[in-house]
């Protein structure tokens, strides 16, 4: 079994299959054992035939497929469920998150001895984005912080690194990706930040315009938001052993 599975939901990628995923091979290989799980969600070009082309010679790498796109959030819930690794790890498939960064996601819930990090989320840094991207992020992450206080400062990262059992767990809806850290730290468990570079966009165009992100975003929010009030604050029995 794998002790770590990268899960890339990709629609409409075939430019950046090739390069992503020997990247990613090469940011594993001190790994005993992992595997690359690269989700095609609807895609309408050859997405999916340049990834089974490269799983000819590429053992750790698997395929899943949507046969209509479902968007971001549903292409990482079906990797997690695909997966057979305790450990994910998630980018995206536009290139843009370098996979040289993984092992910091990975190494830190390898070696945690506590039971309790349940996530670790990438903050990017020197974002190679549009000027109007950089700053629509930045005004809803600074609205997301406000009212969830979440403790982090670019929750829209695709580079984040958790426990599927206590990804499985949280509450499933569209766009939930972006609210990792809030969602974890309502279920009570501790999460890390790492800083993680950014790079241009590799190929491809993006799937997603800012209009969009922001029409979804405020009721996403005020879901979220609505989620933490109403979590009962149980205390789990001690067992030793922490979520673990």
């Amino acid at each position: 079994m794998a002790s770590v599975s990268i899960v890339i939901p990709m629609k409409n990628e075939s430019e950046n299959v090739d390069s992503l995923i020997a990247d990613i091979a090469r940011a594993c290989a001190d790994l005993d054992a992992f595997e690359i799980i690269v989700v095609d969600d609807g895609s309408t070009d050859d997405t999916a035939d340049r990834v089974r082309a490269m799983a000819a010679n590429l053992p750790q790498l698997r395929l899943v497929q949507h046969a209509q796109s479902g968007g971001q959030s549903a292409g990482v819930h079906s990797g997690v469920l695909a997966a057979t690794a305790p450990i994910i790890c998630t980018l995206d498939g536009d290139g843009q998150n370098p996979p040289s960064e993984l092992p910091k996601l990975f190494t830190p819930l390898l070696h945690d001895t506590t039971g309790r990090l349940g996530l670790v989320a990438g903050q990017r840094v020197n974002r190679q984005d549009t000027a109007s991207k950089r700053w629509a992020s930045k005004f809803a992450n600074t609205l997301r912080a406000w009212i969830l206080h979440d403790g982090t400062r670019d929750t829209g990262c695709g580079l984040k690194g958790f426990r599927r059992d206590a990804f499985l767990r949280l509450p499933y809806f569209d766009h939930m990706h972006r609210y990792l850290p809030a969602l974890f730290k309502r279920d009570g468990w501790e999460i890390a930040l790492v800083d993680v570079a950014h790079r241009e966009r590799q190929g491809g165009r993006s799937n997603y315009n800012n209009f969009q992100r922001a029409l979804v975003g405020v009721s996403d929010l005020i879901g979220v938001a609505w989620l933490i009030r109403r979590r009962k604050k149980a205390q789990p029995l001690d067992n030793g052993g922490g979520h673990g």
